[in-house]
């Protein structure tokens, strides 16, 4: 899938508008079983890759610049 080899490589997927983001930190890496970043209201939690990609397709999600992380490699 796309976006999951895009999350490996860095991309943040978010929305500006409704103040979420989807992303893997860079501790994450490498790592055969990653977990990701959702943030939702400035409120963090840990998902498994499965559930990102879920979030990142029924939140129709798009690569984007996370305001405290910057810019992805979109």
């Amino acid at each position: 899938m796309i976006a999951e080899a895009k999350l490996r490589a860095g991309v943040i997927y978010g929305d500006a508008a409704t103040d979420e983001y989807v992303y893997m930190p860079g501790s994450e890496l490498g790592v055969a079983e990653p977990l990701c970043v959702y943030e939702d209201g400035g409120l963090r939690r840990d998902v498994d890759m499965g559930e990102a990609l879920r979030l990142i397709r029924v939140r129709s999600l798009k690569p984007t610049r996370h305001p405290l992380l910057g810019d992805s490699s979109c």
